[in-house]
């Protein structure tokens, strides 16, 4: 069985997530590609995107959120993610079980003795005039006699895990602020929620290993399971292992993979490229090594940005004021420096809308 080395996996990596060449498609269709963006941080799949697509405008991005064709929505590990409408509707209910196990594991004492289908019912009910919430106003219809530790373990449940609602622009919009509104899903896209076959067959499950395996392989079960939280796809593994082609990493750990997917020359040279918080590329794997290092890897769930230098995380990144400060996390040499300042003017004048293009980088770590 071949093996791929470090740099194999990290090249592929690089270009199943269009960051080894910036790639000519519809915004759309890379959020699909993508299988989504984690966006907690609503302005943070902009410079995703722009990281990844040429010629890219955040306003179409925007515009996607308010034509209701892309969507944010609680579902990978239990984060908000920015999808598309067919995802999100395809999606959701083969996560619902995980989404449920998640919010009970952080509210579990708060939670005991409520009935969870009753509370689902009655906030489909209260949510069924389409009127848009926040948090608070829905909380108040369900349970204005309850105590706020509780009351907020019932909004959590509702509305991460019980009901399939989406996050209302004008929140995610391009330097746009709000606060989370939600409504049903089925009522802002207007049908509902694929359900279950009720036959046991897992044709959602199949198409996740497919997908994901088209973002971010080659990769382990586990990266699987770590990318999208979900326990229950050993099955939808072995139903389309058949499609597969495997691979050993050097620890020997078998990897899968789409026949057909670019696995690149590990010499193929990778350039700068200014990932934002939370970005799949780090958060979509088990084993994050093929593209930080273990002393870094606590970065990638604090919600530093990130920046690469030869295809692997070597500096953080802030803005401020339109500036960009790059800290390296290791010794730049003089072509590192120069690649960042580039790309990092470039972020620059994107951020602000052709306003700036001044970056600083600090000094390197002795």
């Amino acid at each position: 069985m071949t093996v791929l080395d470090a740099r194999a996996l990290n090249r592929a990596t690089l270009a199943r997530q269009l960051l080894l060449e910036r790639a000519d498609l519809p915004a759309a269709d890379a959020v699909a590609h993508l299988c989504g963006l984690q966006a907690q941080e609503p302005q943070e799949p902009f410079t995703g995107l722009w990281s990844r697509l040429r010629a890219f405008d955040p306003a179409v991005l925007s515009g996607l959120l308010t034509e209701r064709r892309v969507v944010r929505v609680h579902l990978m590990r239990r984060t908000v993610h920015l999808v598309t409408a067919d995802d999100a509707l395809a999606w959701r209910a083969r996560h619902a079980t995980m989404l449920r196990q998640k919010v009970l594991g952080a509210y579990r004492r708060e939670l005991d003795g409520v009935d969870l289908d009753r509370l689902a019912a009655t906030a489909r009910s209260v949510m069924a005039d389409g009127v848009p919430r926040t948090t608070a106003e829905l909380v108040r219809a369900l349970a204005a006699d309850r105590p706020r530790p509780e009351r907020r373990a019932l909004g959590e449940m509702v509305l991460c895990a019980l009901v399939p609602v989406a996050q209302l622009p004008p929140r995610g919009l391009w330097r746009t602020g709000g606060g989370v509104r939600t409504v049903l899903l089925s009522s802002w896209l207007g049908r509902e929620v694929d359900p279950l076959p009720p036959d046991g067959t897992d044709p959602v499950g199949r198409a996740l290993v497919r997908r994901y395996l088209a973002a971010f392989g080659p990769a382990s079960p586990a990266d699987l399971r770590a990318w999208c939280g979900l326990a229950g796809l050993p099955a939808a593994i072995a139903a389309t292992r058949g499609e597969l082609v495997a691979f050993r990493d050097e620890r020997g750990r078998e990897l899968l993979d789409l026949p057909d997917a670019p696995r690149p020359d590990p010499g193929t040279p990778a350039p700068v490229r200014f990932l934002p918080a939370f970005d799949n590329a780090i958060l979509g794997y088990h084993d994050r090594g093929r593209i930080i290092d273990d002393a870094h890897r606590g970065l990638s769930v604090a919600g530093e940005r990130v920046v690469l230098v030869d295809g692997r995380v070597a500096a953080t990144w802030t803005v401020d004021a339109g500036t960009v400060t790059v800290t390296p996390l290791r010794r730049f040499s003089r072509a590192d420096r120069t690649a960042v300042a580039e790309e990092g003017r470039a972020l620059a004048s994107f951020l602000s809308d052709g306003d700036s293009r001044r970056v600083r980088i600090a000094a390197s770590p002795r």
